[in-house]
């Protein structure tokens, strides 16, 4: 008798989740979706009549190693709520809710475009976080972005330090927290690929550019940054 292989026990595995915490009717506000004029760097909103291509003022002096980061939505109302409640609060059903914005996103901003994307690589968690939360919600958005998009999920990161939540530090304090924090995987050869990092939300750039970092030091082509969200 064949084994069934690693991809169909995982799809299996995720309709007996869906099954056992089926989707309840989405009642958050859901804000309208990112659109122009926006930073050609790191996708920042601008509200104002801007009709060519600008950089913020958060790029004006950084040197990133990502081409560019797209979101579909802000981090704000339905959103943010099912993006919180999925992380830490056991809403796995937000899942659906989050790959299918991620899909959005990828349709809306990097499906047309000049790069043929090779790999998604999500945003690693630290092994003591996923032990305490079950998942990667990185991981969970990259797998339902391959299946629908059949991009292959590279999972060629690991973050080789604890650095704890992001969300009760401020701009400078997150970049300092995040230094040095990934490394690439062994057995992962990425030279010459163009890779999309995924995750769930972009704040400070600083997860994207850290994880972007060492992709482009071991070789990669294009590297672009993919969320859901724009904090």
């Amino acid at each position: 008798m064949a084994l069934l292989s690693l991809p169909t026990l995982r799809d299996w595995g995720l309709t007996f989740l869906d099954l056992v915490f089926p989707e309840p009717p989405f009642e958050g506000k859901i804000p309208d979706p990112i659109e122009a004029p926006f930073c050609e760097q790191c996708g920042q909103p601008f509200q104002g009549e801007i009709t060519t291509t600008f950089s913020c003022t958060n790029c004006a002096d950084r040197t990133w190693h990502f081409q560019s980061a797209r979101a579909y939505y802000p981090f704000k109302g339905g959103v943010r709520e099912a993006i919180l409640g999925f992380k830490y609060h056991e809403q796995f059903y937000q899942r659906k809710h989050l790959v299918r914005w991620l899909i959005a996103g990828y349709d809306r901003r990097y499906a047309e475009g000049e790069i043929q994307w090779d790999g998604l690589v999500p945003v690693p968690l630290h092994r003591l976080r996923r032990r305490e939360r079950g998942f990667n919600q990185a991981l969970e958005l990259a797998n339902g972005l391959s299946r629908q998009r059949h991009i292959p999920v590279t999972d060629c990161l690991m973050r080789t330090r604890e650095t704890g939540k992001q969300t009760q530090l401020n701009r400078a304090e997150r970049w300092r927290n995040l230094r040095n924090a990934f490394d690439l995987r062994s057995g992962f050869d990425v030279k010459g690929r163009n890779l999309l990092v995924i995750d769930d939300v972009f704040t400070t750039g600083a997860t994207g550019e850290g994880c972007a970092q060492v992709l482009q030091k071991a070789g990669a082509g294009a590297v672009g940054v993919l969320t859901v969200a724009r904090g």
